[in-house]
């Protein structure tokens, strides 16, 4: 399994996690580290990161499957909307979850089937059925809120700004769990 994450102390206690169930991990911080691990020697399983310095997941997910499109990818990040979901699975993940996700869950996703299909909600040409989970009000303004605050580099202040929301009410929304879908 490749393990690639910029948040060094997820990437280890991650990595441990794996280990512990008895499987062989490497680990990257970065775009370019990953893809010179993956060149030498391939990955069956990799757990990509959405958001890195240097380089988009998105990005590393179609080179690790360029060079090998039996990896199998599950796509990790703490700023889950549905358009990079749909994006990832595009590229060729298998999954994409939502931090914080541990390594059952990131296990479970890679031994279902491949996200798409009459299952998720379209047909076998990649068009919306009445099947497709549409996400709650709550979760499209907690992806959105998210949104804001990476474009802003985190400073809550200035997307507080953005928003039309007073900085403590910002504040109050960015505590609380993120809404499940």
């Amino acid at each position: 399994v490749l393990v690639v994450d910029d948040d060094e102390v997820f990437r280890g206690r991650f990595a441990r996690a794996l280990s512990a169930r008895g499987l062989e991990v490497r680990q990257a911080s970065t775009v370019d580290e990953a893809t010179a691990l993956a060149h030498t020697e391939s990955p069956e399983l990799a757990v990509v990161d959405l958001k890195m310095p240097g380089g988009s997941g998105l990005d590393l997910v179609r080179t690790l499957l360029r060079l090998d499109p039996h990896t199998r990818v599950v796509v990790l990040t703490g700023y889950g909307s549905v358009a990079t979901a749909v994006e990832a699975m595009r590229f060729g993940a298998v999954h994409y979850l939502a931090k914080p996700a541990d390594a059952d869950e990131v296990l479970a996703a890679f031994q279902r089937p491949k996200a798409g299909g009459p299952d998720a909600g379209e047909d076998e040409n990649g068009t919306p059925t009445a099947k497709a989970s549409v996400p709650s009000l709550a979760r499209v303004e907690w992806e959105h809120i998210q949104r804001v605050m990476t474009d802003c580099g985190d400073n809550v202040t200035q997307a507080a700004r953005l928003l039309g929301l007073h900085r403590r009410s910002l504040q109050r929304k960015l505590s609380k769990y993120p809404v499940a879908r």
